[in-house]
């Protein structure tokens, strides 16, 4: 408590000043334990972040599996090592998990070994020995990467009879595409190479380096980068395309994470920019749009989703709610009930392994976050008709015990308690969190944003930064081409190798011809999309 003195002396004090004087230590006791508490909730929940496991699932439930990160959707018996060797006996039927199941539809190279004419004779009786069956035994064999070096050679012709009796002299010169990038070694493959293993892959433009040394390259991640920045220009039209789908949607996902750029004009390298990533919502055609920005203000969001009208599903953060002051107001937003439940999985984490009152209610308000989503998860096969009527027969009566129950316990904790933070996120949020009653298509949590923006996380731990504005730029449409095409089914690596080799010698001023090129064409070739 400021400005409050407390007298040594007690023997110059009156009983009525000693009784004001005991108050206002009790006072000041009460809020040095509260700053106590606090610090210990913080102390535990860093503890419980960075040692604890990352699942916030509390109850055996599938539908908390939302939450989980990757590491926790393995499988025992999927990654099971299959038995490289036995022998095939022909049945009628092969048991169900036969390891033609993990080799899928890979090339088959068989070599075969059998016995020469001259040993075809029975050793015993000396007759004609004849094939009674085989045995087969299958292994998988790596083809390890190498790099060649291919020569595009032009032929030029010219007319003999031209030379000796006319003036001029045609020069005819045999037609060869367009390389993606003029005067450089990088071809298409390269380029797909490069961007595949660090915008998929998340390995560095500077371990890229070390690889290709391996093989005898001396390619500075310097070349490589320009490699990068150069060949995204050619991605550009059809990211713009991508943005003019992306805004026609009637429901879509949002969020942002921060990202350093080293060399912004008239910023210090270490300012937060950030990486908004904006993607559709349940969909035949998935689009996932990543945007590079200097700041976080919620401008940055109006103007990307410019024309854009209906729902968009977001976290709390408050910049977003600019996109609701528009004259029509045609943008509806919708809360996140994953970061509700997420802040009374981190009071409980902060309180560690001590029981209290306060855990009895945070497992309460738990409890209702677990309750709707394991509504969603029951209903989600439902048709639509009946989905609407399930959230509205069930999911909104729990909403409005819930808020009742918020209102009644935010008095009784302290507000600056993880406890009081989540019931305080929640009451403040309510209107958006009620708002997923609105259509039977919209969702219960922003978590397919959050899926989306993880590939660029786990990319930003490995690379930490970008150089420039311009690398910033491009990764943003990079990792928007590569991650709208891993939604449609496209393998990234062929996918990008057919975009260099087709783009620089096509008319991308046509919009029927670029139309082509996107990620849900029907258009493109079957090499692009992924084995199955």
């Amino acid at each position: 408590m400021k400005n409050v003195k407390i007298s040594r002396d007690l023997s110059s004090l009156t009983k009525e000043q000693m009784e004001r004087q005991m108050m206002q230590m009790f006072a000041i006791m009460d809020e040095l334990e509260a700053k106590v508490s606090w610090y210990e909730e913080q102390y535990r929940l860093s503890r419980a972040q960075r040692f604890g496991p990352s699942s916030e699932q509390t109850l055996p439930f599938d539908q908390m599996s939302f939450f989980n990160e990757a590491e926790s959707e393995s499988s025992p018996l999927i990654a099971k090592e299959p038995e490289l060797s036995q022998v095939e006996i022909p049945r009628k039927g092969k048991k169900k998990g036969h390891k033609d199941g993990i080799t899928g539809p890979l090339p088959v190279e068989t070599i075969e070994y059998t016995l020469s004419a001259e040993d075809l004779s029975c050793p015993q009786c000396g007759e004609e020995l004849h094939e009674m069956k085989k045995e087969i035994r299958k292994e998988l064999t790596v083809i390890p990467a190498q790099v060649v070096v291919t020569e595009h050679v032009r032929y030029v012709y010219s007319c003999r009879n031209c030379e000796r009796n006319d003036i001029t002299t045609p020069i005819i010169q045999a037609p060869m595409p367009n390389p993606p990038i003029k005067n450089s070694l990088a071809s298409p493959s390269m380029l797909a190479h490069i961007m595949t293993r660090k915008y998929v892959e998340a390995i560095p433009l500077y371990r890229q380096e070390q690889g290709f040394k391996r093989f005898g390259l001396n390619l500075s991640r310097q070349t490589l980068a320009n490699w990068v920045i150069k060949g995204s220009a050619w991605l550009e039209a059809l990211y713009e395309e991508m943005h003019r789908e992306l805004i026609r949607k009637d429901i879509l996902h949002a969020d942002e994470t921060v990202l350093e750029v080293l060399r912004e004009p008239g910023r210090e390298a270490t300012s937060q920019s950030y990486m908004w990533l904006y993607r559709t919502g349940r969909t035949d055609m998935p689009i996932v749009l990543y945007e590079y920005t200097e700041g976080r203000s919620g401008d940055y969001a109006k103007t990307f989703l410019k024309g854009f009208s209906g729902y968009l599903h977001t976290d709390g953060y408050a910049g977003y709610h600019k996109l609701t002051g528009q004259e029509e107001d045609v943008i509806t937003l919708i809360g996140c009930w994953a970061h509700a439940r997420r802040k009374y999985d981190e009071a409980l984490k902060a309180l560690g392994a001590k029981e209290s009152p306060a855990a009895v209610t945070i497992r309460e308000g738990l409890s209702y976050c677990n309750q709707l989503f394991r509504i969603e998860e029951e209903i989600r096969d439902l048709s639509d008709a009946d989905k609407k009527k399930a959230r509205l027969e069930r999911s909104k009566p729990l909403l409005l015990a819930y808020f009742e129950w918020a209102e009644r316990m935010e008095p009784l904790v302290l507000p600056k308690s993880k406890l009081g933070d989540a019931i305080g996120y929640s009451l403040k949020q309510r209107k958006y969190l009620e708002n997923f009653l609105l259509d039977h298509r919209l969702e219960i949590s922003n978590n397919r944003a959050e899926r989306s923006v993880k590939p660029f996380v786990i990319g930003r731990k490995n690379w930490l930064f970008s150089n420039t504005p311009k690398g910033a730029k491009a990764s943003a449409i990079i990792y928007s081409l590569i991650e709208t095409a891993k939604e449609n089914g496209l393998n990234p690596f062929p996918y990008l190798e057919y975009l260099f080799h087709q783009l620089p010698n096509a008319d991308l001023q046509d919009p029927e011809t670029l139309k082509r090129f996107l990620p849900w064409s029907e258009d493109l070739p079957a090499s692009c999309r992924n084995l199955k």
